[in-house]
């Protein structure tokens, strides 16, 4: 029986091998249908007799067998034939990845007409786009940025395979809320023949508005801090020069009294009064002429005057200028030159004006009995200054504060030493105008080192003054793990600022 279904069904497989499985189930139903070949036509006999009843009873028999197997083997081939078609459906929704990607997934031909499209959110974009298929996709795009989109077309056709342009889509219909132009980014990817000609583009839309409204909200926010910072330096500048006329005025007119020029004073105790006036003017002065050079700095101003001149001798004129001040505090100031160190070419007031910050500061923070000492050396086209002292030192963790204006190491509630915390500012703000280097080292309770290091022949300002723009205000860099086991600043922070 098995043998004889086989060949039942082979004919009418179309080449498809015979499933023992169906074998089985018609086995099964000429078993259970096999009693009716005898019973149906029996009981047509009683009815009609049996030269009717039995043909009929029989053909009876042998097509209701006959329709149940046809059915039992069309169902199974119907149900495995689903089963085999659910992966097949899988495999073809895998096989098309754009559709699980963000955006709207366009197929352009080599002159930029849509083809198709596709993608996770087709749906928003094409009903924005009017109707885009089988129409040049550069009719969607704002007439400003036409000419990006048919530029990086051409790259494409010129050999490149991925280009990436910013657009605006123009909305057919604005509502309310909506903005006149919609913000898109275009990844276009080339599919080539194998001559290497385009044959079609592959582009991804993304939708980039949150993109540039975060953009927008950067500049504005630069703008602001821009306009701030400019009135800053204006007023610093502003209140500087006008505060400078009335001081000058004082110095000149106390140096008119300490002189006597015009009578003698009558006691000791007006004279001493007197030289508290002027020195408290000049100590005014000082601070009002490094804020205003510090704003000089800060908004571009200040005019480097570059010439050659004697370092050594340069160096020794700082020397004198303080040292009635070091010996007043009982502070031993002396320099160590070397012969050879022969002319800079740098701005010899601001090289001055570095100079005398670095050694009042070392004066200022070491104690009577202590020692401050400047040297210079020449290292090739690079003369590196330094000052040291045996002063109270910094601590490590307020090395980062080393350099900020209006800023001191102490305890702005407890401080011991006067000063405006512009120094080491202004002297960054020189120093990285002359396209030098800014370095301090430092120990707690043993003294500190400050090097400054300048091209020797002027170069490191002009090379400054073609980007015409240093960072400020100065900061020093944190300090690293050195800066932690010896109060040691690693490197220097240039600052910001342009030369006239």
């Amino acid at each position: 029986m098995d043998g004889l279904l086989a060949r039942l069904l082979s004919r009418h497989a179309a080449g498809r091998p015979v499933d023992r499985a169906e074998i089985a189930a018609l086995r099964k139903l000429t078993f259970a249908l096999s009693p009716s070949f005898f019973a149906v036509p029996v009981a047509l006999t009683f009815l009609f007799g049996a030269a009717t009843g039995l043909p009929i009873g029989f053909a009876l028999a042998t097509a209701l067998y006959l329709l149940a197997a046809v059915a039992l083997v069309a169902g199974r081939r119907l149900g495995a034939d689903g089963i085999e078609a659910t992966p097949r459906g899988a495999e073809t929704s895998a096989a098309d990845p754009y559709e699980f990607c963000p955006g709207l997934f366009l197929t352009l031909d080599a002159s930029g007409v849509v083809r198709s499209a596709g993608g996770r959110d087709r749906q928003m974009f094409l009903s924005f786009l009017r109707e885009p298929l089988s129409r040049p996709f550069v009719d969607q795009v704002h007439v400003s940025d036409r000419l990006a989109f048919v530029q990086s077309l051409d790259e494409l056709r010129l050999g490149a395979d991925v280009v990436v342009t910013d657009l605006r889509l123009d909305r057919p219909v604005i509502g309310l809320d909506q903005a006149q132009f919609l913000n898109v980014r275009l990844d276009m990817t080339a599919v080539r023949a194998e001559d290497g000609s385009l044959t079609s583009v592959r582009a991804q839309m993304l939708d980039i508005e949150g993109e540039m409204q975060m953009r927008a909200a950067v500049a504005r926010k630069e703008e602001e801090a821009s306009a701030a910072h400019e009135i800053k330096s204006r007023f610093l500048a502003a209140v500087s020069h006008e505060m400078r006329t009335p001081l000058n005025a004082i110095l000149g007119f106390s140096d008119i009294l300490i002189g006597e020029y015009f009578g003698k004073l009558e006691n000791d105790r007006q004279r001493e009064y007197v030289q508290l006036i002027r020195q408290s003017g000049a100590h005014l002065l000082s601070v009002v002429n490094t804020m205003l050079d510090m704003s000089k700095i800060e908004a571009g101003r200040y005019e480097l005057l570059l010439e050659e001149f004697d370092l050594a001798a340069s160096l020794t004129e700082c020397e004198r200028m303080l040292s009635l001040q070091a010996q007043t505090k009982g502070v031993k100031l002396t320099s160590r030159l070397p012969r050879g160190l022969g002319e800079v070419t740098a701005d010899g007031r601001a090289l001055r004006q570095i100079v005398i910050n670095l050694v009042g500061n070392a004066i200022k923070f070491t104690d009577a009995g202590g020692a401050v000492i400047i040297d210079a050396a020449r290292h090739g086209n690079e003369v590196v200054i330094s000052v040291s002292d045996t002063g109270i030192g910094i601590q490590p963790e307020k090395m980062a504060l080393i350099g900020r204006p209006f800023t001191q190491v102490q305890n702005d509630l407890n401080r011991n030493y006067e000063g405006s915390g512009l120094g080491l500012s202004l002297v960054k703000g020189l120093t990285a105008l002359h396209g030098g280097t800014f370095r301090i080292e430092s120990r707690p309770g043993e003294g500190t080192v400050v090097m400054v290091t300048l091209p020797a022949d002027g170069s490191g300002a002009q090379a400054a003054g073609e980007t015409n723009m240093v960072e400020f205000p100065p900061r020093l860099a944190e300090a690293g793990s050195e800066a932690k086991k010896g109060g040691k600043a690693p490197e220097h922070d240039e600052a910001e600022a342009k030369i006239a």
